[in-house]
């Protein structure tokens, strides 16, 4: 599990530091730098795996860039490193590397200036300038090294460092109108293969020994969470009734109308309401064997009315607790978010992210408090909290 994240020197992202529980919630207006912070862990997550290029970056999610739209440039007295900083401790280990690409010559790939993993208090890895010589620039020396370390726990770390996606969901993917363009394990990075994901999902409430327990609850949880439907699933795209404009592919998703007739009560993805979508979308991801151990949901209340958003919200942060150590990260700007958060356990964590009056992005944990449960107690929601300017990180209009 991935305790802290630090990062220096990336875009707006000066200089943060933050520790996160299982499930991460970030909430802001537009252009605080939420986005900056899923994608500085994605440059971190290329790094731990061998090569950061534009292939690497784009396979996780991260908008590539030049090395000037990545590198801070705030004005000041103090000169800048000219290297970007990142690292990550997990228990027991560490993995921090800084890379480097000029400005002016800028090559495809990022070289590593510095690198350091460590195990159990020992260093597998430490990789310094002045081994430029001795070692290629762009290859990261722990994605190397990993193939002689047995199991513990640096090798858990920079696993789950390696596994790290951002999910962008867009409806028109999940419908199968849009093609997937990043369709990774398991669902397609913007949901282009969610109608397999589902019947995945589906077939592993009958597996020994993955938890189908838990997956049989998630199951249960989306069909209640999707009020108007009796079953979910997925066909063959030539056995449902279709539209001719929708460009779906082989399988797509399907729903059972519990209020219309027998026989005409079966939709498809392309007629169902996003909202249901987007259930089964975040239903995947909690609960598909192939998820990746820890990632990231950009805008992940998109498409989802405020009562929805919230009955999902606790429902995810309820599968994520008994999940095996998964951790998720969400950007929101929808405030009844917050509402389905249970703050009480300290595995699920808010954060407001702001910019100060220079422009750099503050990221402020929200902590449940006697004056906030005070404020619970008189009617005051998260959401009514926020809105009212409360905790931070509320839009300036």
């Amino acid at each position: 599990m991935i305790r802290t994240i630090n990062i220096r020197t990336f875009k707006t992202l000066e200089s943060v530091t933050f520790e996160l529980g299982l499930v991460n919630v970030f909430i802001a207006a537009n252009g605080s730098g939420k986005s900056n912070l899923l994608e500085a862990i994605g440059v971190l997550s290329a790094a731990a795996d061998g090569q950061v290029n534009d292939q690497a970056l784009l396979s996780r999610g991260v908008r590539p860039g030049l090395p000037a739209l990545y590198k801070t440039a705030f004005p000041g007295r103090h000169k800048m490193p000219p290297h970007l900083f990142f690292g990550a401790i997990g228990d027991d280990a560490k993995y921090e590397v800084s890379l480097h690409n000029p400005l002016d010559d800028p090559s495809p790939a990022w070289k590593y200036k510095t690198e350091i993993w460590e195990s159990g208090g020992k260093k597998i890895v430490g990789r310094s300038p002045a081994q430029a010589e001795k070692t290629n620039p762009e290859r990261g020396l722990a994605a190397l090294k990993a193939v002689e370390v047995p199991h513990g726990p640096g090798i858990g770390l920079l696993n789950a460092l390696q596994g790290f996606v951002i999910y962008s969901p867009t409806t028109p993917v999940l419908r199968g109108v849009d093609p997937e363009r990043q369709p990774r394990k398991p669902v397609g990075l913007s949901g282009g293969q969610l109608p397999q994901a589902v019947s995945e999902l589906l077939r592993q409430r009958k597996k020994p020994g993955k938890n189908p327990e838990l997956t049989q609850q998630i199951c249960r949880d989306a069909l209640a969470l999707i009020d108007w439907a009796k079953a979910f699933g997925s066909s063959d795209s030539k056995t449902m009734s279709l539209s001719p404009a929708a460009a779906a592919g082989g399988r797509v998703v399907h729903f059972r109308d519990q209020f219309m007739r027998s026989g005409r009560n079966l939709l498809s993805g392309y007629d169902a309401s996003e909202g249901a979508l987007y259930v089964l979308f975040l239903a995947v991801i909690a609960g598909h064997d192939d998820s990746p151990q820890i990632c990231a949901i950009d805008n992940a209340d998109h498409g989802l009315n405020p009562r929805l958003a919230r009955a999902l919200m606790n429902r995810l942060c309820d599968w994520y607790i008994k999940s095996d150590n998964r951790q998720l990260l969400l950007t929101t700007h929808n405030p009844l978010v917050l509402d389905g958060l249970p703050l009480q356990d300290d595995r699920i964590r808010l954060f407001t992210v702001s910019r100060t009056n220079t422009g750099r992005t503050v990221i402020r944990r929200i902590e449940v408090t006697p004056e906030m449960l005070q404020r619970a107690a008189e009617g005051w929601t998260l959401s009514r909290l926020w809105v009212m300017g409360h905790l931070g990180g509320v839009p300036d209009v």
